[in-house]
């Protein structure tokens, strides 16, 4: 199982492949697999046969897994993609810090 240093509903800019440079807030994070969903990005075009009167067939498009290494965390504070840092509190939880202005991600 890997540890993934995004979460959900976090804001990500995409660093590498057909959308870099595109942002957009994550959805689902799997961990086992060390991918995620970004809403709006890595879309694919599925073609789906109709399953009964409730589900019309056609072409779909939804969002597809990336692995979380091809995106960086958005700073809220100053909007830049980041690294992370990790620091240790007074009361022993641990919380990511942003390296560039040093603001922490979880409250």
């Amino acid at each position: 199982m890997a540890n993934l240093h995004i979460k959900r509903d976090d804001k990500v800019v995409v660093i590498s492949g057909k959308d870099k440079g595109k942002t957009g807030k994550v959805l689902l994070v799997e961990p086992k697999s060390g991918k995620l969903i970004v809403e709006k990005l890595n879309m694919v075009t599925k073609h789906e046969k109709p399953k009964g009167q409730g589900k019309p067939g056609g072409i779909i498009h939804s969002e597809a897994p990336m692995y979380a290494s091809k995106v960086m965390l958005v700073c809220a504070k100053c909007g830049k993609a980041t690294r992370l840092g990790f620091k240790v509190l007074e009361d022993g939880g641990k919380v990511r810090v942003c390296k560039k202005c040093g603001e922490t991600f979880d409250k």
